[in-house]
């Protein structure tokens, strides 16, 4: 199995190809097809919601697959819609859903919230994207992560925001040996403690965010790799990390994900 940096460089260095390849495998056309064919029918969270293949296909495309079941609150974040600042989606401290309610904005837009051709072009893309790393995860879960990161790194502005996202909590507790999260009391200074150790700023720059990337890969294949089979390369790290592996419950996910939202 290819190291997690060596497939992170063979994505990154083939980038179009590899997106080109994903939007034409049969099962992503036809669900993309049908998508697209049928987002314009949906005049309402409630349809939407109920219509699972529709929905997945959005929550996927917003990086938010694993709550796909989580119906009723996904309706209040789109009939919150984003206009006012106490609505549900602009209290969440993870960005991704404040993304969704703006996509599909039932509060604001009502009826209009799937016509705009706009909107159904980005998430069909993003869902070609998260595919792509969901393909790659299949063969190196650390690379799915870093890719991930790189993806979302420009949008994050918070340690409570990465603490509410699985996928990047894991990624910075393993690059950066941040330790678990006990308690809901708890998450405040977990989040003072990421933004110790990252500097948001740096987020914004991409050489800055490679170079992130580049350590947790040489952590995530030191952690992950049998250790018979040794690499120096992968020792540069090694007196930062105790190789704790990432721990943080679903119900403080939930709480993070929700900080200061009443649902």
């Amino acid at each position: 199995m290819l190291s997690a940096l060596t497939s992170i460089q063979l994505i990154d260095n083939n980038l179009a190809r590899s997106q080109a390849t994903t939007a034409s495998d049969p099962t992503v056309k036809r669900e993309t097809s049908y998508y697209l064919a049928n987002i314009g029918s949906i005049k309402t969270s409630k349809d939407f919601v109920n219509n699972y293949q529709l929905f997945s296909y959005a929550m996927t495309a917003y990086g938010l697959s694993d709550l796909t079941y989580a119906k009723s609150m996904m309706q209040k974040v789109m009939d919150g819609g984003v206009s006012n600042p106490k609505s549900i989606a602009n209290q969440m401290s993870d960005p991704r859903f404040k993304a969704f309610a703006q996509a599909f904005d039932f509060g604001d837009k009502g009826a209009a919230a799937t016509s705009n051709a706009a909107n159904n072009k980005a998430t069909t893309s993003m869902f070609v994207e998260q595919t792509l790393e969901n393909n790659v995860g299949q063969q190196n879960q650390g690379a799915q992560l870093a890719l991930y990161f790189q993806r979302e790194a420009p949008k994050i502005t918070s340690g409570l925001q990465i603490l509410g996202d699985k996928a990047l909590f894991q990624f910075v507790q393993t690059a950066f040996d941040i330790p678990p999260v006990a308690s809901s009391n708890a998450l405040d200074k977990a989040g003072k403690n990421i933004e110790s150790k990252i500097n948001m700023a740096d987020l914004k720059d991409p050489a800055k965010v490679q170079k992130m990337v580049t350590r947790f890969a040489a952590m995530w294949d030191m952690q992950n790799t049998d250790p018979t089979a040794t690499n120096p390369a992968l020792a540069v790290f090694a007196a930062s990390s105790s190789a704790s592996s990432p721990t943080i419950s679903s119900d403080l996910l939930l709480q993070a994900q929700r900080l200061y939202g009443n649902f």
